[in-house]
């Protein structure tokens, strides 16, 4: 099997209007991965990462140097979560699930909604663990209301809904790239050698733009043999792309221990499997806009809060301790809490 885990953030793009949260959202957003192949092995100052990764004098300090690990570690962990470990930080994501089929126009499917409550807890070696749970919630494009059933276009067929809950997502924030994750044992490359944690920030006037692309194609834990009308394929192809814009100021301001961003989330993927398209050709487009948020009311539909504080109730909360329990993708967890559907 061809497969790019390896390269695992190796596609930094220049900074621009494009970007993904992963959830995932990470889903989603699984363990960030192995970093730029020509990326340098110390923390010294290094011509060829300034001139394609970005330059401005926030970059250099006064408080944090992003031109090296440490710097991006604490920079990452600052715009994920709050270093003060009695606070936690939600992210959120709001936009639509489009439908990708070869020659035909894009459809604009249902919207997606959701957020995160992320808490750190700092080790006394200096590395961060970053604890998180968040939703993925499926509303209705016109109205915003949480679908329970979804009328299929493409198959003038009613289907149930399956929305989104990872419990926990989380990942450690060192100084060198995490090593890419193992889905569940699904992943069996070799570990890359590690290299420093630096993200490819940009500064444009007052404010810093950072973008990650991460490209995955790896075993699908729905295999078409057992579910035929969930499945895609034998193998996932995903797809992630987040942008982050910070304020330059914010960024340098050593008083603050957290720091706010706005951004877009982009993610593609195998059709959703509630949706039983199976095989037929395309794929699902998220396009999201994304941010943090101390009020989500700001952010959210009313209908997508009060659903979520009915069902998920507890991802209003962080985690207060990093779970030994491996972090799976929403493909893991759908194989475990679903059933297949009978072949149409």
């Amino acid at each position: 099997m061809s497969t790019t885990r390896r390269d695992l953030l190796t596609n930094f793009a220049t900074v621009g209007p494009l970007g993904a949260l992963s959830l995932g959202l990470l889903q989603s957003g699984q363990a960030l991965g192995a970093a730029h192949s020509t990326a340098p092995t110390s923390s010294a100052p290094n011509p060829y990462l300034t001139s394609r990764y970005g330059k401005g004098p926030a970059l250099e300090g006064p408080y944090l140097d992003l031109r090296t690990g440490k710097g991006n570690k604490l920079a990452y962990a600052r715009i994920q979560g709050d270093l003060d470990n009695t606070k936690q930080k939600y992210f959120w994501f709001k936009g639509f699930v489009s439908g990708v089929r070869p020659g035909k126009k894009i459809d604009d499917l249902v919207g997606a909604e959701g957020f995160g409550a992320i808490r750190l807890n700092q080790l006394p070696d200096g590395t961060i663990q970053r604890m998180c749970r968040e939703i993925i919630v499926y509303t209705d494009p016109r109205s915003g209301d949480v679908l329970q059933e979804w009328k299929n276009p493409y198959l003038n067929e009613t289907v149930k809904v399956v929305h989104v809950d990872n419990d926990p997502f989380n990942y450690m924030i060192e100084d060198f790239f995490p090593l890419p994750p193992k889905f569940g044992g699904l992943n069996t490359d070799a570990p890359p050698p590690r290299v420093p944690f630096m993200l490819p920030w940009y500064q444009h006037g007052d404010w810093l733009d950072m973008e990650i692309h991460i490209h995955l194609a790896y075993p699908n834990a729905l295999q078409p043999d057992k579910w035929p009308r969930e499945s895609a394929g034998p193998i996932a192809q995903v797809s992630e792309f987040f942008a982050h814009h910070v304020k330059a100021a914010d960024m340098q301001n050593e008083k603050l221990t957290t720091v706010d961003y706005r951004g877009t989330w982009n993610r593609i993927t195998p059709w959703l499997p509630w949706m039983l398209n199976g095989q037929m050709p395309g794929h699902c487009q998220y396009s999201c806009f994304m941010g943090t948020a101390t009020d989500l009311e700001q952010v959210l539909h009313r209908q997508v809060l009060d659903y979520a504080e009915k069902n998920y109730k507890k991802y209003f909360e962080a985690p207060k301790e990093y779970a030994a329990v491996r972090s799976i993708s929403s493909l893991e967890y759908y194989a475990e809490q679903q059933k297949p559907q009978p072949p149409k």
